[in-house]
């Protein structure tokens, strides 16, 4: 698995979330499109602006925009009100979420390692891509970014590109492995509730202003 066919998987994966996200915000047919696209190609394009990759070549993945206008399309046209509903509809997004995730990561880190730059590029390189478009589509869809709500989910980018610079450029296997192994750390994060703990003082704080609330009523 090369870093072309790591783009095509999250590609998929962000365009359906964030088609999915439009949905839920019942968007019409433009918020859909802004949604799915700046979910799959917006961290692609910080991560391009950060490492100093040219900014033309985003224009480069006329395949991908394709692909994704008509993912986007079905979505918006297809009644998806009872799978969003489903008790199971929470593993099957966030199984989506975790596909993209890592399939993103990979492939900014592995660009940023062909390219020449230092373990720091790769490891922001991955975070970006990894997590940059789920930021926007967040953003856009009026939510708070759960990347930044203690959960572990930017860490499972930066492991990989922790690993792809200590590891060099990755072969086939061990990038399949990768892969998956990313994938299932977000998915058991995310079943078992794993988070960054908070700071105590934050935390104090926060007990102390509920408690005080509390007496008031």
């Amino acid at each position: 698995m090369d870093w072309h066919l790591f783009n095509i998987i999250g590609t998929i994966a962000f365009v359906i979330s964030g088609a999915v996200a439009a949905s839920e915000e019942e968007y019409d047919l433009i918020g859909f499109y802004a949604m799915g696209f700046v979910a799959a190609f917006g961290g692609g394009l910080l991560r391009n602006l950060i490492i100093g990759v040219p900014a033309s070549t985003f224009w480069n993945q006329q395949p991908l925009f394709l692909l994704s206008f008509i993912i986007i399309t079905v979505i918006y046209f297809v009644p998806i009100d009872k799978l969003i509903q489903s008790k199971h509809w929470v593993f099957f997004y966030g199984l989506i979420d975790a596909i993209g995730l890592a399939a993103f990561a990979i492939q900014g880190g592995m660009i940023a390692k062909n390219t020449g730059l230092p373990t720091s590029a790769v490891i922001v390189s991955s975070l970006l891509t990894g997590v940059g478009g789920g930021i926007i589509r967040d953003l856009l869809a009026k939510r708070q970014p759960f990347v930044f709500k203690y959960e572990l989910y930017a860490l499972w980018a930066i492991l990989t590109g922790i690993i792809i610079s200590i590891s060099g450029a990755l072969p086939p296997f061990p990038s399949t492995l990768l892969f998956i192994g990313i994938v299932l750390l977000r998915m058991v994060s995310m079943m078992l509730n794993w988070k960054i703990p908070r700071p105590v003082i934050r935390m104090r704080k926060r007990n102390s202003l509920l408690s005080k609330g509390s007496v008031k009523q």
